[in-house]
């Protein structure tokens, strides 16, 4: 699964984003275990957070002045946000660059991690790490679908339950470009499904 999944981001032309410059930058790691049955590392923010609190997401943030790169901003998000140490990162490839709600243009990065991590989950921003095993999104259990109308086009994103964890919306684009690039899952986004249930 390993060799197949880095022959594959090492394979991968993300989908370019036009844009004029003027979005502040940000980044996410996408964390897959190193593990015969890969798992997605994934944060539940703090409900008390401003942008974005009680919902799901990959740990990252936005480009601090003193970055070097995005894949620096990856990283040390990553460590402040769960406590995970840069030295146990293999980043292996970029999925698609995608603007935010508030503007902000977010570069995903997907990473090996291994799969005994102790993750120290920083109370201000992160109420919970969990992780989800990559097959479960591979038979597209959606819950519902979102329509999100990003650059100008409709997408229909699923709406994943895992638990008490509701994954929806940018980080639910991003886990589907992965899943279809890494297992052919062949789930649609450009196309209304039959089920449509449109969320508030």
């Amino acid at each position: 699964m390993q060799e197949d999944l880095l022959r594959r981001m090492r394979n991968y032309s993300p989908r370019p984003l036009e844009t004029d410059g003027r979005f502040p930058e940000a980044a996410v790691l996408v964390p897959i275990t190193r593990s015969d049955e890969p798992e997605l590392v994934l944060t539940l923010r703090a409900s008390g957070l401003s942008t974005h609190g009680g919902e799901v997401a990959f740990p990252g943030g936005r480009r601090d002045p003193e970055d070097p790169d995005l894949v620096h901003t990856a990283l040390r998000e990553a460590e402040e946000e769960i406590g995970l140490p840069p030295g146990l990162v293999e980043v292996v490839g970029t999925l698609s660059p995608l603007v935010s709600l508030h503007g902000i243009l977010v570069t995903p990065y997907v990473a090996l991690v291994p799969d005994y991590v102790e993750y120290r989950p920083n109370d201000g921003e992160i109420a919970s790490v969990f992780s989800v095993p990559l097959a479960f999104f591979c038979e597209s259990p959606r819950e519902a679908t979102h329509r999100i109308d990003h650059q100008g086009r409709s997408q229909y994103v699923p709406c994943y339950r895992y638990g008490p964890y509701k994954i929806w919306g940018l980080t639910a684009m991003m886990v589907v470009e992965l899943v279809n690039l890494l297992f052919d899952a062949g789930i649609e986004t450009q196309r209304q499904p039959a089920s449509f249930i449109e969320l508030d």
